[in-house]
Parts: C-alpha cells; structure tokens; sequence
C-alpha cells in the first residue's frame, strides 16, 4: 500500500540531509540509492527510529509513493540524471512529478520539462543552496519548470525551506529551467562574495601588515554592520582556527581554488547575452589563475618584486577596505540581476525580482542582511531598471566611494591584485557615464571591417559606413547585434 508523500533517490549527504528534514516535518519519505547498501546503512544510522521507508528497486520504490507520484533526484548533474528519469518512467503515470534537485545546467531542466511534458510526466528543477547544513535544518529552494507541478510540492518544499520573517525562502520561480537559472546566478553571485572578501583579506594581509588574529577581529566587526552575511561569518570563524602547532590554520592551506562549473555557466550565459557580468567572471578567472600554483612560484622568481605595505593610519585603510568590499558586493548583485532581467526577456520567464531576493536571505550561501533591502527595492518599484538605480543603493555607493578608490589604488600601488574590486568599480564609472569612446571604436570598426556606425545627430536605427583610405568604396557589411 501507497504510504510515502514523496520519495527521494541519492543518498549523499545533501539527499540524507533533505530526507531527514522531511522527516522531521511530518512527511513520510521513501529512499532509493543505486548502491542499495547505502539505503540499508541510512536506515541503521542517522534515519533510524523515522518512519522513512527503505527500497532495494526502483518498482518497489514507486510504488511507495501515493499518488500523483513525487520522485526527486539529489544525483549527479548531467546523464546520471537522465539516467534515473529513464529508470522511473516505466513505473510512472501521466500527472505524476518528477524533480530534480542537484545542481543541473538550466537548459537541461528545460529540455526535460518540455520532453517530460509530452509523457504527461510534470517536471520540476529545483535549485537548492544551503549545503550539507542547510539541507538538514533549512535551505533555500527556487523551483522551476512545469508551474502544474508546484502546488504538488510546494507545501514539503516550503516547510523544510529556511524562514526569515515567517516567509519561507521557497517560491515558485518560473518555468522550464528558470528555477536552475536562478540557482546557477547565485552560484555566480556566491563566487564574487567569496572572491571579494578573499582581495579584503589579502590586502589586510599583505598590504596592511594584519596578523591573522587582528583580521578576524574586524570580519567579526563587519559582520554586525551592513557587511552582516554567512559568508563573512564563516570568515571570521575559519581566521579564528589553530593549527596543532598554534599557528592559524588557514596560512597552512595551499592557495589553489577548485570549482564545479556553476560560476563559468553563469559568465558563459552572460557572453551569450551580452550582459557585463565583470565582476563574476573576473572571480571565476581568479580560480584558473590560482590554479597555476607552480607556474606562479616559477614566475614569482622572475618576475618578482616587493609588495610594500602601506603607511598611516591603519584603522582608516581598514574602513576603505570594508566600503570597498560593501560597494563591490552591491556591483556584484546588481550584475546578477541585469543577468535575470535579459535571461527572463530571451527566454520569456516571469521573474519576481523581489522574490529571488526573498529566497535568497536564507538557507543559501550568499544570506545577507542586504538582501532585505533588495526585496525592499523590487517591492516598492517592480520595474527597477537596474538595482544600483535604487535610491538606498545609490546612496550607500556614493557614500562607500571614496573608500573604494581608496582601496583600488592601495591595491594597484602595492602589486596585490585586486580583480573583482577593481572590475566593479570600473563598471561603476563605466555604467554612470553618458559617454564611453565606443565612438572611436565603431570608427576603427568600420575602417577596416566596414561595420557602419551611428551618428549622434542622426536618428537611432540609421547606419553609416565612411571610405576612410579613399579606396575602400561604399560597401558595408551587415550590420548585427549580438
């Protein structure tokens, strides 16, 4: 007999954690793994005493869920999850839910929504942002794909989903692979935060001369200001850890960054789009250049040069650091969601701005106390052209400017490098400017490819080529946009 309301396949430890937090929430959760001995060891182990049921087949699987069917996948993104939805589909029916929850590429999620469809299967992908801790006691969740769906789901999602205020940081996203889009900008956004605060480290550091001990004082100062945020919490707590020796802990880490892809999604769909997404990408090419640890020990042999460290006083060059870092962030978002603006245009989504926000002060990684007033933001005007336009970020830019000019030029004059800091606020200077020399380059454009321009004193729309040699004739070549 039917006796699970949902049914959950991949045990790892996000899957675990997911299912125990069901659990807790009084739904009856029914597992599957590919290797069945980890179903076994989770029912003797951390689910032991629950009423999660156990399943060693697939067909015995599904018929544990009630109906209409609800199967998420907590798998690797890709062909395993294809691999899975091929499983279930012989034990499946029309109007039945499949869900998938890992951390897919947007346009799978749309293409399975679409194929799906035509089965009669309703398809969800789910962004899911919190790890291991948040799964277990509250993530943030941003669901996509089929909407007829969501209303099947959303009463489980939005009980085991983080809460701020009483709202659940779960809401219903968009269709086809809107929820993963989403989740893949917050994964963008996550690696500007952490590289940003990485440069403010580094500048303390090597620029200011700070022990370990002195930075962590000021990232726990910073995080009961505006700068308040998972991300700057967990800094503060991993600059506070020994080593057994007594030394921090962190100085003992090699300085070379991994990555899963997500960010290089996020700066690819941003070329595709042609939106400057500068601060992200320049995050993400930190990670390649961190990468080339040996190349850059050998470089630093020839190359070399001293790194001096700034005199006067300390305690301002640390308040510059931080409204760097505050206004870099702001650029950061602002960018992620001019991304979502032109995504929601070219794929014809119904984004709530307002609502991403929303689901993102909680559970995830990128929380944030200023994600209250991004939410304020979009309330109060829906069509926000661009959020460095709302009057409570403007203001905290004009007010944080100095000390990020500040901070760029102690960065270029000590020979630290400083990439997102110093992209953002080129796209600061960049974006406030009425007038950028694209001018010259449209001229060097249609000289020598003769690729036509616009004329201020003409109307928009009309094109121009000039015979610049006197010999290249009036041809021109189409003209596009990308």
């Amino acid at each position: 007999m039917a006796q699970a309301d949902i049914g959950l396949i991949g045990l790892a430890v996000m899957g675990q954690n997911l299912v125990l937090n069901m659990n807790d929430h009084g739904f009856t959760v029914a597992v599957y793994n590919r290797t069945v001995s980890k179903v076994d060891e989770f029912l003797e182990g951390p689910a032991k005493g629950t009423n999660i049921i156990g399943s060693h087949t697939i067909e015995d699987f599904v018929n544990t869920l009630k109906t209409p069917r609800r199967v998420m996948m907590m798998v690797k993104a890709g062909g395993v999850v294809d691999h899975f939805i091929d499983q279930v589909l012989p034990y499946l029916e029309p109007g039945d839910i499949i869900i998938d929850g890992g951390n897919s590429l947007y346009s799978d999620s749309t293409r399975r929504t679409k194929a799906l469809a035509e089965k009669g299967i309703r398809f969800l992908g789910c962004g899911i942002s919190g790890g291991e801790e948040g799964a277990r006691n509250g993530p943030s969740i941003m669901p996509g794909g089929n909407p007829e769906g969501w209303p099947y789901v959303k009463d489980i999602f939005q009980s085991i989903a983080a809460k701020v205020d009483g709202d659940a940081c779960c809401q219903w996203v968009g269709q086809e692979g809107a929820g993963h889009y989403v989740k893949m900008v917050h994964n963008g956004i996550e690696y500007g935060d952490m590289q940003l605060i990485c440069e403010a480290y580094q500048l303390m550091d090597e620029g200011l001369g700070l022990s370990v001990d002195r930075m962590q004082e000021v990232f726990a100062d910073w995080n009961t200001g505006e700068l308040d945020s998972y991300l700057i919490e967990i800094t503060a707590n991993i600059l506070a850890v020994k080593d057994e020796d007594g030394d921090p802990l962190v100085d003992k880490i090699l300085d070379t960054a991994g990555q899963k892809g997500t960010g290089k999604w996020t700066g690819m769909d941003a070329l595709n789009l042609g939106v400057p997404l500068t601060l992200i990408g320049e995050a993400v090419f930190s990670r390649c250049v961190s990468a080339l640890k040996d190349e850059r020990v050998r470089a630093s042999a020839v190359l070399g040069g001293s790194r001096p460290r700034f005199q006067g006083n300390v305690d301002e060059y640390i308040k510059a650091v931080h409204d760097a870092l505050y206004a870099s962030k702001i650029v950061s978002y602002a960018q992620g969601y001019m991304l979502m603006r032109e995504a929601a245009k070219e794929y014809g989504w119904q984004l709530s701005y307002g609502d991403i926000a929303l689901m993102w002060r909680g559970g995830c990684i990128i929380r944030s106390k200023f994600l209250g007033d991004i939410k304020t933001a979009y309330t109060e005007k829906p069509d926000l052209e661009n959020l460095l336009l709302a009057p409570f970020f403007r203001d905290a830019l004009v007010k944080a400017e100095a000390g990020w000019r500040k901070t760029a030029a102690m960065a270029v004059q000590s020979g630290i490098p400083a990439p997102a800091i110093t992209s953002a606020l080129s796209f600061f200077d960049a974006y406030r400017s009425a007038r950028l020399p694209a001018n010259l380059l449209q001229a060097q454009r249609d000289y020598f490819g003769a690729h036509t321009y616009e004329r201020v004193d003409r109307p928009r729309g009309e094109f121009f080529h000039t015979d610049w040699t006197g010999h290249g004739g009036k041809v021109s070549s189409t003209n596009y946009d990308v």
